[in-house]
């Protein structure tokens, strides 16, 4: 499929979660098994032969983008979760989206210092989340190879946040 077509598959929902917001629910590019592996494909062709040592999906629908990479690509997979959501000693950090505020937290055993790490989510927006995720991996001494998205929303510029040359988005949305 082309980037054209899998983009067509998500669906927009418009004033969610609240008024003014055009909410992209890659729901439908999922429930779509050529679109989803198409776009698995694509992100896997993307880092396949790359040095990185874990993938670090983001809470809740970066899971389902990290889990198929870190699989295909043999690697380990780390869980970065909403915050009060890991049991074990946490590493977390406070961040800004764009509709509110959020905490998100990672096992501080489940990266040793050096480890190359991929970070990943299903959609780039004002860059929050992702570059508090960088944040806590720099703390516990991991280096960012890079971010990678499903989605970027270019219009919102979350891509300023982030070290612009490690950032890999699939399908971009202008406005």
């Amino acid at each position: 499929m082309l980037v054209s077509d899998l983009k067509r598959a998500i669906r927009e929902i418009p004033d969610f979660p609240k008024p003014g917001i055009a909410f992209k629910d890659i729901s439908t590019l999922f429930l779509n098994p050529v679109a989803f592996g198409s776009a698995m494909d694509r992100m896997v062709s993307r880092y396949h032969g790359e040095k990185i040592d874990l993938v670090a999906g983001i809470d809740a629908r970066g899971f389902s983008v990290a889990s198929v990479l870190a699989y295909r690509l043999n690697l380990g997979l780390v869980l970065v979760r909403k915050g009060g959501k890991l049991p074990g000693p946490v590493e977390a950090e406070d961040y800004t989206l764009e509709y509110g505020k959020a905490t998100i937290e990672v096992h501080k055993d489940s990266v040793a210092a050096g480890q190359r790490i991929l970070i990943i989510d299903d959609l780039l927006a004002t860059g929050g989340t992702a570059a508090a995720a960088g944040r806590i991996f720099e703390r516990l001494g991991a280096r960012i190879e890079g971010f990678g998205f499903l989605v970027e929303l270019d219009y919102l510029n979350g891509r300023e946040k982030l070290p612009p040359d490690r950032v890999f988005s699939l399908i971009h949305f202008e406005e």
